[in-house]
């Protein structure tokens, strides 16, 4: 039931302004917690929870949507001032009322918790954490503050941020609560923040998380905390200006404008004072809130970026400088050359695209109160010191990106890799002279070596490099591998080395050779690009380089060394030119999906829980994948476009065409023919591959892009059902238009949808975003599309600890339901979840419809699963209908139900 809040809506926003967004206080304590603690104890639906279970509840956080009228109210549950994790609740109040109610509270806590105090110390939590991840600490941690459940560690030589150590319980997989220390650890190379809980009573990692988020095809992600500028907020007459004195900077950017989503997609443009009057007022490269540009770099209050080509991830890497004008448009002619010759365009692009998307994003709802990317706040709620820190081609790795997203107040990191090239270097060897003149395949270093050591490696460039080739020799076992300074060095000197792989680092084998003389490098290597089915055209280089390298390397597959070394034992008098000619590396800074993609991390991590918590979106269904992929799919959309089309995610970085498959197992397409998709799939455990360190089993719906596929589809169903209805604008920042209502309609469900959300939260989410926006206009229409991907009102989530539980469902509510009340999509006429069966399935010749009502004329339609109609049959939906499938071949179809009012559709297997 609701129950009216007196007074809540000015006691709220005096408990707002006084406590700013970041609250920690006992609910108890407070006015409003007293009020809503009334709420809990009269709610039938929250009888579960005991009067203990809700005497240590703490107020975390509140932000206020605009879009809504909402107020979000974050609440964290705790047992004798032990704060349990991921236990976080929220409110949503909109009139004076609390509309929706997301509990995550533990019930019978008494009766749960195993012990009361640890018998591990926080330091020694720290040391197994360390450990766990083979982490080196240097020397003895100082504690920089200290509290009875709480230490902060320094650094230590083990994170690049202090350690926080904090007592806490966390639920188990049964259920039960066990004392753990929770702390974070930021590992020097940027790979990994790593999450962790520690038992408190014996040491073992009980539990763990990753705020880095990696996006390659196989999936993973990251995050950072380094704050750039730390800035006072500026809390004087800063709406007042920020409505009426919007600063011009005269600013103009050379980068591929929304909507075009890559080089491929479109071209260059040059734009003049892009940043938003209201998300960014000041313009993009102010910090301070006072008219005028603190940076002449890509750098301003909400992203830095630059580039890493070292892979040493600190925010020392070179910005391009637009000097006191801003002037950023610096030319590109071709993307068919080697990455750092345009290196200051892939950053500019960068930055262009991080600004847009926190100034996009600022009129939906993502904003500072809710925790969005602001080294400066200008006086509004949330924390400060946390503008986005965005790598350009950064050296650490390849065919990847990541974003990694701290709580509110710390900065993240977004890093952008090269791609590798599609094909075979076929001319960038040419040997001349002897038996075996020709061109040669080779392939390349990568750049950079990352988090082992500093320097580059360096591959051919467009300078031919000509010269002798020579055999090295360590005077080693096998001399030819150079693991050891080479001793003939004189033969070496102002020649092309030749060297076979063998037992040390390549970095080893190329420094031998450049300390001898070498002018270039010709690995033999042992694998054969033409017919190694893991072939990649590049090759990864580990290990300090000191001097850095000035020669080039390249690679040839190991009949080709065999070649050229028992050419050069015949005494034959041959050289070698070696060129880069391509193919060439792809700059996924030029991506602009992967960039939205990365983006959207950030945005679905610090909305879903509260800002304060970066947790909460880390369980089996990983839905963070889903929504990025939506933002880039959103902000890419054109008026041309058609639902049917299908999209592929990333095709210009995996190097196909615009209409290629991408980096998903499905393209993105309301046609099921094109993608047939449905909550079942979630269920898909087959196994496809190892585990390299543990060598467990991966299976499919473990991976966390195909479960984000499967919730993206759905999105993507939402948006051209909100686009057929309301039509498309092209303004992406004060449209009207369906594109536009199912984003704020998305941000808002972000809000309601609570900590550790499953499929099912997801879309009531958006259920109750809609009623806090419109009143519940939409409500038919959001039920109708999640009921054709199987998330109808009977679809189960099953145990979320388990991989293959979850129960789909087609069937939308009953027109009766009171929340339907203020929609006009379904009828009387609309099938629902009470009127029909369909059995038996898997079927073998015969399927029946069986109804307990007359539903009017309908058309079945078995489709199968390339989109093709294999079946049609007209009748009248009473008592029984058969259908006749003995002549089918046997297969997953689907089955449409269409109807005068509605459609449902149902998968149905043929055996």
């Amino acid at each position: 039931m609701k129950k009216q809040l007196l007074s809540l809506f000015v006691t709220l926003i005096v408990f707002c302004i006084g406590n700013s967004a970041f609250t920690q206080e006992k609910l108890a304590d407070t006015k409003l917690g007293l009020q809503i603690l009334d709420y809990i104890k009269n709610n039938e639906k929250l009888s579960h929870l005991t009067s203990t279970d809700v005497a240590d509840i703490y107020l975390d956080r509140t932000s206020y949507s605009k879009s809504s009228g909402v107020t979000h109210v974050y609440l964290y549950q705790s047992y004798k001032g032990v704060k349990i994790y991921n236990a976080i609740s929220n409110v949503a109040i909109k009139n004076n009322e609390i509309f929706y109610f997301k509990d995550n509270f533990v019930p019978n806590l008494k009766d749960k918790v195993n012990v009361l105090s640890p018998s591990l110390k926080a330091v020694e939590a720290m040391q197994k954490a360390a450990t766990h991840f083979k982490i080196n600490i240097e020397g003895s941690p100082e504690v920089v503050s200290s509290s009875t459940l709480k230490k902060v560690f320094s650094k230590g030589g083990m994170s690049q941020e202090n350690v926080p150590v904090e007592l806490m319980y966390l639920k188990d997989k049964d259920g039960n609560l066990k004392l753990v220390w929770d702390l974070s650890i930021y590992t020097k190379d940027s790979k990994h923040w790593w999450s962790v809980r520690i038992d408190a009573i014996n040491g073992a990692v009980l539990d763990k998380d990753d705020w880095v988020i990696n996006c390659s095809f196989e999936g993973e992600h990251t995050h950072q905390n380094g704050h750039i500028t730390s800035v006072l907020k500026q809390t004087h007459t800063f709406d007042v200006f920020k409505k009426s004195m919007f600063f011009v900077d005269g600013s103009q950017y050379n980068v591929l404008p929304l909507p075009i989503e890559s080089p491929n997609h479109g071209s260059f443009q040059v734009i003049t004072n892009p940043a938003d009057p209201e998300a960014s007022p000041f313009g993009w490269h102010d910090t301070d809130g006072i008219a005028g540009a603190e940076f002449t770099i890509t750098r301003g209050n909400n992203v830095w970026a630059q580039d890493d080509i070292d892979g040493i991830n600190l925010t020392n890497g070179g910005s391009p400088d637009g000097t006191a004008s801003l002037n950023f448009n610096f030319p590109i002619t071709t993307l068919d050359q080697d990455a750092a010759n345009y290196l200051d365009a892939a950053t500019i692009n960068l930055f262009y695209h991080n600004n847009v998307m926190h100034d996009i994003w600022y009129y939906y709802g993502f904003d500072e109160a809710s925790g969005n990317f602001q080294e400066n706040n200008y006086g509004n709620e949330g924390d400060d010191g946390d503008g986005v820190v965005a790598q350009a081609q950064d050296g650490s790795g390849t065919n990847n990106a990541n974003f990694a997203t701290p709580p509110d107040g710390s900065a993240p990191r977004m890093q952008m890799f090269l791609w590798s090239p599609a094909g075979i270097a076929t001319d960038n060897l040419t040997i001349s002279g002897g038996t075996i003149a020709g061109n040669y395949g080779s392939v390349k270093p990568s750049r950079g070596n990352g988090a082992d050591g500093t320097g580059n490696i360096t591959g051919p460039s467009s300078t031919p490099v000509t010269g002798a080739l020579v055999i090295v020799d360590d005077g080693g076992v096998i001399p030819e591998e150079g693991c050891s300074p080479l001793v003939n060095s004189a033969n070496v000197a102002g020649k092309i080395a030749v060297i076979r792989r063998g037992s040390c680092a390549f970095t080893e084998k190329i420094q031998n050779a450049q300390d001898a003389g070498a002018i270039a490098v010709i690995v033999a290597n042992h694998n054969n690009p033409t017919s190694d089915p893991d072939y990649v055209p590049y090759v990864n280089m580990y290990g300090v380089t000191d001097p850095e390298f000035t020669i080039p390397s390249i690679f040839v597959n190991y009949d080709d060394g065999q070649t050229i070394i028992s050419a050069i034992r015949r005494r034959e008098r041959i050289t070698a030119t070696i060129v880069d000619n391509g193919p060439f590396f792809k700059d996924s800074s030029f991506d602009n999906g992967i960039v939205i993609h990365e983006y959207g991390h950030g945005i679905s991590t610090r909305l879903t829980g509260g800002a304060n918590n970066s947790g909460c979106l880390n369980n089996n269904f990983q839905m963070g994948e889903g929504w990025s992929d939506w933002f880039t799919l959103m902000l890419t959309m054109k008026a041309s476009d058609l639902g049917t089309d299908g999209r592929g995610i990333g095709t210009f970085a995996s190097g196909e065409e615009i209409d290629g498959q991408g980096i998903r197992t499905r393209k993105y397409s309301t046609d099921f023919g094109v993608n047939e998709y449905t909550f079942n799939e979630t269920n898909d455990d087959r196994v496809v591959g190892q585990d390299a360190d543990t060598g467990e089993d991966i299976r499919l719906n473990e991976i966390v892009h195909y479960n984000g596929t499967i919730w993206a589809t759905m999105l993507w169903d939402l948006t051209w059902a909100y686009v057929d209805k309301y039509g498309f604008d092209p303004d992406l920042y004060k449209g009207t238009g369906g594109n536009n209502k199912v984003m704020r309609l998305v941000i808002e469900g972000l809000k309601l949808q609570g900590c550790n959300p499953d499929f099912i939260d997801g879309r009531d989410g958006l259920l109750a975003a809609d009623i806090a926006l419109t009143g519940g206009a939409d409500q038919c229409l959001i039920w109708e599309v999640f009921a054709k991907r199987g998330l109808g009102v009977a679809a189960s989530r099953g145990d979320l600890a388990v991989f293959n539980d979850q129960v789909e469902d087609f069937t939308v509510p009953d027109a009766s339901d009171p929340s339907l009340a203020n929609c006009t999509t379904l009828s009387a006429d609309t099938f629902n979840t009470s009127d029909y069966k369909i059995y038996p399935n898997p079927a073998t010749n015969t399927i029946t419809i069986t109804s307990n009502r007359n539903l009017g004329d309908v058309k079945l339609q078995l489709v199968d699963i390339n989109g093709r109609m294999v079946l049609t049959k007209s009748t009248t939906l009473s008592r029984n209908v058969d259908l006749d499938i003995s002549g089918l071949q046997s297969g997953l179809y689907v089955l449409k139900i269409v109807g005068a009012y509605n459609s449902t559709n149902h998968k149905i297997i043929k055996e």
